[in-house]
């Protein structure tokens, strides 16, 4: 980690819940805050806001286009929009693409029909108003595995290295807090198969009442620790290649915090994988 992004992460933390806006007095003056990000955030030490840079229709896309009208099935709003995308030659900014919607509406649309294959979206940090904020495996980083360089006492103010000592105050005494807390049946710390990941869900998901469809926070806070965020995503991948789970994105995610919001499968494209479903 270069000492420029060691900066940038120090004065995250000093942020409420390590989040802030990107454009904000915080970095305004952030000499390469938008390469650093994206270097950051390419390596989930961080993530931020995001939108849709431009779209394009695909195949399956055209041919419902050329259906009949009683036979397309997708809402008339959504069948405008797909319209207006497919007069375009090749990708279009959603700004430029023809609407009475506003532009948050239109961006839910264009991600409905991305999640139906209808079209391809590129999806890119948003150009204004962006927030950013620390991940769990930034969190994981910053408090397990980072080594200061001997570069770094020259760049490092005593304002940002208190930052990282209050930091590691707060995390560290949530883990001890964590690790001292006993349930009625209670995880074992070593030797967690995937059968058990898989028991696990079924008991979270009849306990919380959630129908089939449990949030992966819910299992995050179960078992981070022992489990690392990334052996956790990769056991759920191998559930889901199994045929034993399903993993679905959030299509509505006003009814969750951002912290539940970041706990979700970040996809290269498209919304978080947020809802485990037994299948």
């Amino acid at each position: 980690m270069d000492t420029n992004e060691l900066k940038f992460l120090l004065k995250l933390l000093g942020c409420e819940n390590y989040r802030s806006t990107l454009s904000g007095n915080l970095f305004k003056s952030f000499k390469g805050k938008n390469s650093i990000c994206q270097s950051l955030g390419d390596r989930e030490i961080i993530d931020y806001s995001r939108e849709i840079a431009n779209v394009k229709i695909l195949p399956p896309g055209k041919a419902l286009l050329e259906l009949d009208a009683a036979q397309i099935p997708i809402e008339d709003k959504e069948l405008k929009i797909l319209e207006n995308v497919s007069k375009a030659a090749g990708k279009v900014a959603p700004s430029k693409i023809k609407s009475s919607l506003k532009a948050a509406q239109k961006e839910e649309i264009l991600k409905k029909l991305g999640d139906r294959g209808l079209v391809e979206a590129e999806i890119k940090r948003k150009r204004t108003k962006a927030e950013v904020w620390l991940t769990e495996r930034g969190i994981e980083l910053l408090r397990d595995d980072f080594v200061p360089e001997k570069n770094y006492r020259k760049t490092i103010s005593l304002d940002l290295l208190n930052n990282y000592l209050r930091f590691l105050r707060k995390t560290l005494l949530w883990k001890s807090e964590q690790a001292g807390i006993t349930t009625e049946s209670p995880v074992e710390i070593t030797n967690i198969t995937d059968e058990d990941i898989l028991e696990i869900i079924r008991k979270l998901d009849k306990e919380i009442g959630t129908e089939n469809y449990l949030p992966i926070f819910h299992l995050r806070q179960k078992l981070q620790p022992p489990l690392s965020r990334d052996e956790l995503d990769k056991a759920l991948y191998r559930l889901q290649a199994d045929d034993k789970i399903d993993l679905g994105t959030l299509q509505e995610a006003s009814a969750y915090t951002p912290e539940q919001i970041d706990a979700g499968i970040v996809q290269n494209a498209g919304g978080p994988l947020f809802f485990i479903s037994i299948e």
